[in-house]
């Protein structure tokens, strides 16, 4: 039986090589603890508190060794430092034996206690062997250990650790006769460990040679660690891939084969894009490699790379084919979606991180670069999908593009660091960009860098902190100004909630925001209270009982002292956060938002840390930008638009932010765009339709990106950005309880009249509704998903989504790409004569029919019907006559004709620029009395 067991072991090379080392293990050390007492009393002279003190040594010396070791591995599983701690036992074994070759203090025949050996430089010299030739043990033990406990099955683990016991037993007693053999032939107890440490050296020889790449890749790792602080997380997750892997990973430099090679302890096949392969630094380093120069335009090397992962080699792939030059993920070509499904590879993918910083890089100029920046390295759990059988030829390519795509999106977003607090990513962005950096402007057109808006930041923070309470959610009624973006983090220094108030919504629902989120301290700015005449509006605020603080009564309470002490939190911002903040946990609040209002009263919507930080990372997932790019935001901060997509995203990525105080200045926005070099926007479709049609066809020459949210995208809003700039406009849809984008198209990934597909991370469902046939209420979940409601009903009492899914309302279709249309608002259907009809819908048609003009459908009570339709439109040539022509030649029903068509100059908007529906439904119905 015991045959059995050891034939079985040795069936499985890599488990019984494992086995063997260990034993080899066994026999050294049985053979220094056997001997340690005759060493230390005849050769050393000391009694029996010098060997219970060489013995001590020699224990402490394997623990030591045992934690160094998976301090090293960082809980992977491989035999990368075997041969290290092999060569470590040989060479401090030799050196035990000339260390004992020197007289020692009783070497005279009067054995000596502790003190008198350690008297002699040789005693600490022969302690410091016997320590780290226990050290070199453990390191070289524990690994080899933990191999035979991965590598075996759950049946025949025990079968395997049997076979560990038995030969360990069996080498133990060879170390014993060995041992007999040497000391009757008249070795000495040095010569005995002399010989054990030269045996030694032929195995760690044999381990090497079984182990060529181990060194090569712990040498490049060690240098990696020392030049890059290189952080390793999840290479368990390498083992759990099982044998035929593909990993795919995101390209940032010519260091990226290198970090997978280095940290992934097996032999890997790199397949490399053939123009990378030539440079020389990555021909170096992959000659301890092999390569497979993959050309995207040859299906021939596809097909043999296909059989290398069939034949269960590890491939690396980058699915870009390039290093990107924008810092985001670029192009992923199918091709590589196609090699994960013909081979039937598990798919491991790894997001690297920080390489883009490095000298290595195609970012010189675009980004800081520094000799060594910190990298970052994550392997994230393994993935497959599945292909349907029916999908063939290039339907079949595309599917398993489009695929990989989605995971390499999901990939970089679950692997950025969004679980942490928003003052935290401010001061992280300090480090990576330099606080030189410019990164805040407004229309006093002075630039704040990082630096000064740190020392703003803690100095400000520190005034405010006079007059609210750790955890207060504190109001700001401010426009879009450096000033409000300083206020904003300045709270977060503190630890206080920033309420941000919405001046445009009217005292009344502005009472209740502040009822709802028991706001009691609200800060603003005199000079805007009087430009923007809100003086009847803080009043009244004033006699609800709300105090108002003005920010110049603070700038004349801050004296030199404070500045000073700013200055220096600045220079250590993480201590003084901690400090002035306490432990801020990412799953807190960190804003308080107000919905707008459209349809009824204002509801606080509480954001977390996490609900800002992972909208913001699921879009640059999506999007590239970085530091070289210019926001320009004329958002208002009270919007979530304005505040995430428009502030938030850029100022904590190291990209300039413009603020403008309103959206509304159609004439000034588009010069100032043009004076700023602006290369992205933010816009609703009544902003964006007001800037075409002032803007010079120049103003917009820098812009490369303009995303539309907040309400419907019009085709003519689309065509006329489009004819008149030669920009794209990409219409995104989201809402406030979700920080607030949901989804969004891309220059990658857009079609004409959808929202775009969802973001990553995002769950959905959708509800079906009675006589509403295709497509149904959307609910969605996800990490940027609000912590809940505050009330004026129920003040300052927090009411969570059920389950963490929040139900948007809004009735959508998704194709089958996952791109999301939306056909209305649950609350914006009519039942007509028992029909449901989307008001959404009626618009458009009104749209099509007079462009160029606003138009909104409401609804009345009917007593035949039930409820009937009225247009309010900005054309006074508008009839329902010419609309319902329209309706009979396209097809369309006759339910979907306004009952009546009124005429307004301007339609009610809100401060967000979405239409005011509760205003329009009061104005039909004053109209028609």
């Amino acid at each position: 039986e015991t045959w059995k067991i050891i034939r079985y072991s040795a069936g499985h090379r890599d488990i019984f090589l494992a086995i063997l080392a260990i034993s080899w293990f066994w026999l050294v050390g049985a053979t220094f603890l056997a001997q340690v007492p005759t060493f230390g009393k005849d050769v050393l002279g000391g009694n029996e508190d010098v060997v219970t003190l060489l013995l001590l040594v020699f224990s402490i010396g394997i623990g030591i060794g045992s934690l160094l070791c998976n301090r090293m591995l960082k809980g992977a599983v491989n035999a990368t430092y075997v041969p290290f701690g092999a060569l470590g036992i040989t060479v401090f074994a030799v050196d035990l034996y000339f260390a004992s070759r020197h007289a020692l203090p009783g070497a005279g025949g009067q054995l000596v206690g502790v003190a008198g050996f350690l008297e002699s430089v040789h005693g600490w010299r022969i302690l410091a062997d016997i320590l780290l030739l226990a050290i070199a043990g453990g390191i070289y033990v524990v690994p080899l250990n933990a191999i035979v406990q991965e590598r075996s099955d759950e049946e025949h683990r025990s079968r395997n650790i049997a076979a560990v016991n038995i030969l360990n037993s069996l080498f133990m007693v060879i170390s014993a006769v060995g041992t007999a053999a040497m000391l009757a032939a008249g070795f000495t107890v040095p010569e005995v460990f002399l010989t054990i440490g030269v045996i030694n050296a032929g195995v760690a020889f044999y381990i090497t040679r079984l182990l060529p790449g181990a060194l090569a890749r712990a040498f490049v790792a060690w240098l990696l660690e020392i030049l890059y602080r290189v952080e390793v997380q999840g290479l368990k997750h390498y083992r759990e891939a099982g044998d035929k892997v593909l990993i795919v990973a995101n390209h940032q430099s010519y260091l990226d084969p290198v970090l997978i090679a280095a940290y992934i302890p097996d032999d890997l096949t790199f397949a490399v894009n053939t123009y990378i392969s030539r440079n020389r630094l990555v021909r170096f380093f992959l000659s301890m490699a092999k390569t497979f120069p993959l050309d995207p335009a040859n299906p021939l090397s596809t097909r043999a790379l296909i059989r290398s992962i069939q034949d269960q080699e590890r491939v690396v792939l980058f699915p870009e084919g390039r290093i990107t030059v924008t810092g985001a993920l670029m192009k992923v070509y199918e091709g590589a979606g196609l090699i994960a499904d013909k081979a039937g590879a598990t798919i491991l993918p790894v997001r690297i991180d920080g390489a883009q910083y490095s000298p290595f890089s195609h970012l010189k100029g675009k980004v800081g670069i520094r000799l060594f920046p910190k990298i970052r390295l994550t392997f994230m759990p393994p993935r497959s999908f599945e292909v349907p059988e029916e999908l063939t030829g290039r339907t079949r390519r595309q599917y398993a593009g489009q695929k990989l795509n989605d995971l390499m999106t999901d990939m970089v977003f679950r692997s950025s660091p969004y679980r942490q607090p928003l003052f935290r990513s401010l001061i992280d962005a300090v480090k990576t960009h330099g606080r030189g950096h410019r990164v805040l402007e407004d229309v006093e057109r002075k630039p704040l860098a990082y630096g000064k808006l740190l020392v703003g930041c803690f100095v400000l923070g520190r005034a405010l902190a006079r007059d609210t309470r750790p955890g207060e959610r504190v109001g700001i009624l401010l426009p879009n100004t450096n000033a409000t973006a300083i206020s904003f983090f300045a709270l977060q220094s503190r630890g206080r909630v920033p309420a941000m108030l919405n001046f445009s919504t009217g005292l009344r629902n502005l009472l209740s925001s502040c009822e709802a989120a028991q706001v009691e301290t609200v800060y603003s700015s005199r000079r805007f209270v009087e430009m923007g005449r809100l003086e009847t509006l803080v009043a009244g605020m004033e006699k609800a009982g709300i105090r108002i603080l003005y920010l110049e009564d603070l700038r004349d309470r801050i004296g030199a002292w404070s500045k000073l002490g700013g200055l220096v939190a600045s220079r250590f911002p993480r201590i003084a956060y901690r400090l002035g903040a306490g432990r801020v946990e990412a799953d807190t609040p960190a804003v308080v938002l107000f919905t707008s209002g459209t349809e009824g009263t204002p509801k606080g919507v509480v954001l977390s840390h996490e609900n800002i930080q992972a909208n913001r990372y699921q879009v640059s997932s999506c999007v590239d930008f970085g530091p070289s790019d210019i926001v320009f935001n004329a958002l208002p901060l009270f919007h979530s638009f304005g505040l995430t997509c428009g502030t938030m995203l850029p100022l904590l990525s190291g990209v300039k932010v413009f603020l403008y105080p309103s959206p509304l200045h159609y004439r000034i926005v588009p010069e100032l765009v043009y004076d700023s070099n602006a290369t992205i926007m933010f816009g609703t479709d009544t902003f964006l339709a007001g800037y075409a049609r002032f803007a010079n066809p120049y103003d917009f020459y820098s812009i490369r990106y303009v995303f539309a949210g907040a309400e419907k995208l019009k085709d003519n809003t689309r065509q006329a950005w489009s004819d008149r700039f030669g920009i794209r406009i990409f219409e995104g849809y989201g809402a406030t309880e979700t920080a607030p984008v949901l989804s969004l198209n891309t220059p990658m990934q857009n079609r004409r009249g959808s929202v775009g597909r969802l973001l990553p991370a995002i769950g959905h469902r959708l509800e079906q509704l009675p006589g509403i046939e295709t497509g149904g209420k959307l609910w969605v979940s996800g990490p940027n998903v609000m912590l809940g409601y505050l009330r004026a009903e129920a003040p300052g009492r927090l009411q969570p989504p059920e389950g963490g899914w929040y139900d948007t309302g809004d009735v959508v279709e998704l194709d089958a790409d996952g791109f999301v249309f939306i056909r209305g608002r649950v609350k914006r259907f009519a039942k007509i004569g028992g029909e449901m009809v989307s008001l959404g819908q009626v618009e458009e048609m009104a749209a099509r029919v007079w462009p160029g003009f606003g138009h909104v459908v409401v609804t009345l009570p009917d007593r035949k019907k039930g409820e009937q339709l009225v247009l309010l439109t900005e054309n006074a040539k508008a009839t329902r006559e010419e609309l319902g022509s329209f309706a009979r030649a396209e097809g369309i029903a006759a339910l979907m004709v306004p009952a009546v068509v009124l005429h307004v100059d301007k339609l009610p908007l809100l401060g967000s620029g979405k239409i005011d529906f509760t205003a329009a439904r009061q104005l039909a119905g004053e109209r028609l009395g």
